[in-house]
This record gives structure tokens, C-alpha cells and sequence, in this order.
């Protein structure tokens, strides 16, 4: 049978409680999860999602040199984005600086990857200050901007991420991209409003991602904005 999970890595930050857990399941694996603010947050027992977002965004830009991160969560983006040999260089940003010190602590297989890789700079920063332009530690433009921060504006761990999905915050991003680049959002659903606002600003495609976990059918959504 299962082992119940370990605690492995607590904070507190002025966000909530962040803790990463790990647990072994009966066949063996062993699983990683990121509670955020007391809630499950991700795991690694299907990192499908988080592929399929990069996949996704990298088959619409030509030369994926530069990729902006938005979000490092158990960093299975990051490094799906990693494994385009087009890549060039990687910029992690991640608002819980706790987070990238256990990626550099390598806490996590994937995690210590992207933490010592020679393409992969980490940003503890927050990411709408670096789509404004606001942080100079991560300047652009990118080539792929990717924002997996959080559920998508229905299912906000953190209230104040909504600003991610506002018109001006989603402008000054598309600012940040490249001619020929594209800005790809994740959300745990189809989001309406968010492709009417992003629709406004530029040319944006609805992807629906069809995912099983866990014997469930779910369907996550991913937007492509090409300014």
C-alpha cells in the first residue's frame, strides 16, 4: 500500500505555507508534491500537462532561442522546454524564493537539473513585475513566453495572481515576445474571458488539452498569443 507522504520542506512566505512532500507509492515510485497556501498545488505522478504546454508553444515558433518560464513549480516545464535542442537559453522565474533554494538544494531529481544546467538561469522574482519590464535581473524580449503560474484565473491559488490576466498586464507581456514569438498560457479549464481579452490584443488560439488522471477525464486549456 501507499506511504502516507513526508514532509521533506516547509516555509512560510508572505503568500501562505509552501511545502514540498514525498511519498512512495506501492509499486515503488517515488512522488513529489507541491502544497501551496494548503493546497495541493502538483505531483509527479503525471507531468503530462506540463509537457504538452511546452510541446504545444515550441511547434508554433521557428527559432525558440529564448524562453521566458513563468512559474517553477516541480519544473517539468522548464524542462520539457529544455529538450528542444532550439533552445538556447532558459529563464526560470518563480516568485517563492524558497522554491528555487530547494532547486538548488536539488530536493528534487528535476528540480536539481534545471538548478545546475547551463541553459537554465532561476529567477526568484515575480513574474507580472518581469512582463512589465519592471525587473532587470530578466530582461527581454523572449522568443516563447510560457505563464504557468497558477490554475488559470477560475481556480487562483493566490487571489492577487488574477493581475496576471488582465488586459494590461497580458499587453505588456506580448511587449515582451519577439516578432515571430508567441505567449503561451496554461489554465485548468476553458477560460472564456481570458481569450476574449487576449483575442483584443493579438491573433490567440484555444488548445484543449484532453488529460486522464487518476480515472478521471479532464480538460485543460492552453492559449497561443502571436502578436
Amino acid at each position: 500500500m501507499d506511504h502516507p507522504p513526508e514532509t521533506i520542506a516547509a516555509a512560510s512566505t508572505p503568500r501562505g505555507e509552501i511545502a514540498l512532500r514525498e511519498r512512495t507509492d506501492e509499486d515503488g515510485t517515488v512522488v513529489h508534491e507541491l502544497i501551496v497556501a494548503g493546497v495541493f498545488a502538483m505531483d509527479t505522478v503525471d507531468t503530462s500537462p506540463e509537457a504538452e504546454l511546452a510541446i504545444r508553444a515550441l511547434a508554433g515558433v521557428e527559432d525558440p532561442g529564448r524562453v521566458l518560464v513563468g512559474g517553477l513549480g516541480l519544473g517539468f516545464t522548464a524542462w520539457q522546454v529544455l529538450k528542444d535542442s532550439r533552445v538556447r537559453q532558459v529563464d526560470v522565474v518563480e516568485v517563492e524564493e524558497d522554491l528555487v533554494q530547494w532547486a538548488r538544494l536539488g530536493l528534487t531529481p528535476t528540480l536539481a537539473v534545471l538548478a545546475r544546467h547551463p541553459r537554465v538561469t532561476l529567477h526568484a522574482q515575480d513574474i507580472a513585475a518581469v512582463l512589465r519590464g519592471d525587473e532587470a535581473e530578466a530582461p527581454g524580449p523572449w522568443d516563447l513566453v510560457l505563464v504557468d503560474v497558477d490554475n488559470g484565473p477560475s481556480f487562483l491559488v493566490h487571489e492577487d495572481n488574477d493581475r496576471l490576466y488582465s488586459a494590461s498586464v497580458l499587453g505588456a507581456a506580448l511587449r515582451q515576445v519577439a516578432p515571430g514569438g508567441t505567449l503561451a498560457i496554461w489554465a485548468a479549464q476553458r477560460e472564456p474571458a481570458l481569450l476574449t481579452t487576449l483575442s483584443d490584443l493579438a491573433p490567440t488560439e484555444e488548445v484543449i488539452l484532453a488529460v486522464e488522471r487518476e480515472g478521471r477525464s479532464l480538460e485543460y486549456a492552453l492559449y497561443l498569443a502571436r502578436p
